[in-house]
């Protein structure tokens, strides 16, 4: 799955490499086609601003409806993967941000869970957390 690096590479038709199985247990391939995208980009083959090729010439190259690769993409596009506008086609996003946003979302479940368990109200909870920025801060 080679793409082309750097902004607005083009991961072309054949440089993008998804390959479906069509075998009876396999996943659909709106399916197939997200995760290998997602497994792309989260392993460096693909970087922020490389171009997806367009839905028509991938569905023609993987033999699919063009609805399938399309549904893909928004999934895609909804899991915040790719952007895509219509001058500049389908473009890898840049997630660092989002993987930060994602942990601190996690640390935040974690602490309402501990707050609520241990029976603290919401200004209690929030004072805590409070105090761990200002110290984390160096306040």
């Amino acid at each position: 799955m080679a793409a082309g690096h750097g902004g607005g590479g083009s991961a072309g038709g054949a440089g993008l490499g998804v390959r479906l199985d069509r075998g009876a247990g396999a996943p659909a391939p709106w399916q197939q086609v997200h995760d290998q995208v997602v497994a792309a980009v989260d392993d460096g083959r693909l970087v922020p601003g490389d171009r997806l090729p367009t839905v028509r010439a991938l569905a023609e190259e993987l033999g699919v409806a063009a609805g399938t690769v399309a549904r893909a993409y928004r999934a895609l596009e909804a899991s915040d993967v790719v952007s895509t506008a219509s001058r500049a086609g389908t473009v890898v996003r840049d997630r660092t941000a989002q993987r930060g946003d994602a942990a601190a979302r996690a640390a935040a479940a974690s602490l309402a869970r501990e707050a609520v368990a241990a029976g603290l109200d919401d200004d209690a909870a929030l004072s805590l957390l409070r105090g761990a920025l200002a110290a984390a801060r160096g306040r």
